[in-house]
């Protein structure tokens, strides 16, 4: 891996030739108030292509909406190829939920994962009128670990930057792209629930907890465990098991294996 001060310079360089190899003329990106959309983002304005990053609000808790708010300001006083929109997406959500799906019985979770579907709907309309291409967030661990996205939602994209980076990577680069400390700061959480629960509600272990088993699993080397790293292992298996649909290609009936 190049040393960490190039790392910024040698994802955007490689965000731009692709862009550039397929004749894009601009990145999409939505933008959480988190430390992935921010670091992807920030990765994205470096190219000096048009760099079209959304806040898309549904019933969104202050303190995400805010952060947004200020890392799109600090982006556009950055560099003057960033473009940011505001796409409030609450009535577009409760129409759907309450008029044309209130009938029936939808579970939370379907609710949380339609936001995030909302949203990726909005990026490629925006995309595909800018000749663009929408830009992914997703770092390794939620990726390739634990599939902590929703399919066709935040999972959508037309490339992924940061997916080969672990967590603890993303928050060193944006240590040194300067990315807002209120950000890098604040909870990681997917924004999609009106409680703010955080990844780590959701999930029961922390990204760098999560790292761990990552790696572990991925070893050779299988010591013993404390009780507590039992239960982390535990919880990534469970949780890379149940999402594998997602990590994997979608299952094809193949005519000459099955015929």
């Amino acid at each position: 891996m190049v040393a960490n001060a190039d790392l910024g310079a040698s994802i955007s360089k490689w965000i731009k030739q692709y862009a550039k190899s397929n004749d894009i003329d601009s990145l999409i990106i939505g933008v959480s108030g988190g430390i992935d959309s921010a670091v992807t983002s920030t990765l994205c304005a470096m190219t000096g292509l048009q760099t079209i990053v959304i806040n898309m609000p549904i019933n969104q808790n202050d303190g995400q909406f805010d952060l947004s708010k200020k890392h799109i300001e600090w982006l556009k006083s950055n560099w003057p190829n960033v473009r940011g929109e505001m796409v409030d997406l609450t009535s577009t959500y409760e129409d759907f939920t309450q008029k044309a799906v209130g009938h029936l019985e939808i579970s939370p979770i379907a609710l949380a994962n339609t936001r995030a579907r909302l949203r990726m709907t909005t990026l490629y309309a925006i995309s595909a009128s800018n000749n663009g291409i929408v830009v992914g967030t997703g770092n390794k661990v939620e990726d390739f670990g634990v599939g902590f996205y929703t399919k066709y939602g935040d999972g959508g994209v037309d490339i992924s930057p940061i997916a080969d980076l672990l967590k603890s990577e993303v928050y060193g680069l944006a240590n040194r792209l300067n990315i807002i400390q209120e950000i890098r700061d604040a909870q990681p959480t997917d924004g999609l629930w009106d409680d703010g629960r955080t990844d780590s509600d959701q999930i029961g272990a922390t990204y760098d907890e999560l790292e761990w088993a990552m790696k572990q699993h991925q070893s050779d080397k299988h010591g013993a465990l404390t009780k507590r790293q039992e239960e982390i292992m535990e919880i990534y298996l469970k949780f890379n098991r149940m999402n594998s649909h997602k990590m994997n290609p979608i299952p094809i009936f193949k005519k000459d294996e099955n015929c």
